[in-house]
């Protein structure tokens, strides 16, 4: 047992990482699927999961107007459901490196756009972080690109517009989400995550209703079906209920300041899980890349702090 809260919280926030980099394997472990059904099949298992929080946790639910429901299922529709939609398409057409780096830069591009209001940072701040995101990001496509090859251009530029779209769902959900808790100084975190939970289970089975129509495809579970199905438990059960109270306890433990800083261990992972399944070290490029995205976000993070 580690008691040192840093030690901890670290911890706790390298196995966030270790749940998160998943994400970015799946669609390459189910390049036959969709990735409608992949986002609908990740949150179906979530949604689940959360069946048994929901049921323990009713009281709380019970207080939750309709108001209430109607946020949840707009945050779970684009914060779950349009989000992994993107990054699922992302990964099978530009490559998950370039996806997991794109996703990477949410601490900072999440302060730049909530950057306003008496806690406004000089933009001055911002500049090196950003500058050093961008050179990351610059080394990154440039191995990406050639790995494709030029045949594959059309694809690999509909797969940056789809991680350019989770990216935006993604900048858009948590300063949604924060508003309305703001706005809600009674509500109940653990039952408004388990809401959003129960949100995204009606989502999810519509979604598979879409599928149905989609011609070519192996309905309901695909040409693999025990793959496919034991993947999204991976994902349902480890990516969105164990990764998330993996980073409630970093985000308990450490300063905002610190813990905002341990988002990079997702992109970490996710370019390790990637490169182990090609079974090939990175290419030079690509590891400047990474670590040019990992100073990036810290120094970002710091910004912010400061």
């Amino acid at each position: 047992m580690i008691r040192h809260p840093l030690l901890a919280g670290t911890a706790f926030g390298m196995g966030a990482g270790v749940m998160w980099g998943t994400i970015f394997l799946v669609p390459l472990l189910l390049p036959d699927y969709p990735a409608l059904v992949l986002s609908a099949g990740r949150y179906l298992a979530f949604g689940l999961v959360v069946l048994v929080p929901a049921w323990l946790g009713r009281a709380h639910l019970l207080r939750l107007g309709r108001a209430d429901w109607l946020r949840a299922l707009e945050l779970s529709l684009i914060g779950n459901m349009l989000y992994y939609l993107g990054i699922a398409l992302a990964v099978q057409r530009a490559g998950a490196p370039m996806t997991t780096m794109i996703i990477g830069t949410l601490p900072v591009v999440i302060s730049v756009v909530g950057n306003r209001g008496a806690h406004r940072i000089a933009w001055r701040r911002l500049a090196l972080p950003l500058v050093v995101i961008g050179l990351g990001l610059g080394l990154v496509h440039h191995d990406e690109w050639g790995r494709a090859g030029a045949g594959a251009g059309e694809d690999y530029a509909l797969g940056l517009l789809a991680a350019l779209g989770a990216l935006i769902c993604w900048t858009w959900y948590p300063l949604r989400n924060a508003a309305w808790i703001k706005a809600r100084p009674s509500l109940s975190m653990s039952g408004w995550a388990t809401a959003q939970g129960l949100a995204t289970l009606p989502l999810a089975l519509a979604a598979f209703l879409v599928v149905d129509g989609m011609p070519g495809f192996d309905w309901p579970f695909g040409p693999d079906p025990w793959l496919f199905v034991g993947l999204m438990l991976v994902l349902g059960i480890c990516a969105s209920w164990l990764g998330t109270w993996f980073w409630n306890q970093t985000s308990r433990l450490l300063p905002a300041g610190v813990s905002g800083q341990m988002i990079v261990f997702e992109t970490v992972f996710g370019m390790a899980y990637t490169f182990l399944y090609r079974g090939q070290w990175p290419e030079s490029g690509t590891m400047a890349g990474l670590v040019l995205l990992v100073g990036g976000v810290v120094l970002g993070v710091r910004a912010a702090r400061a």
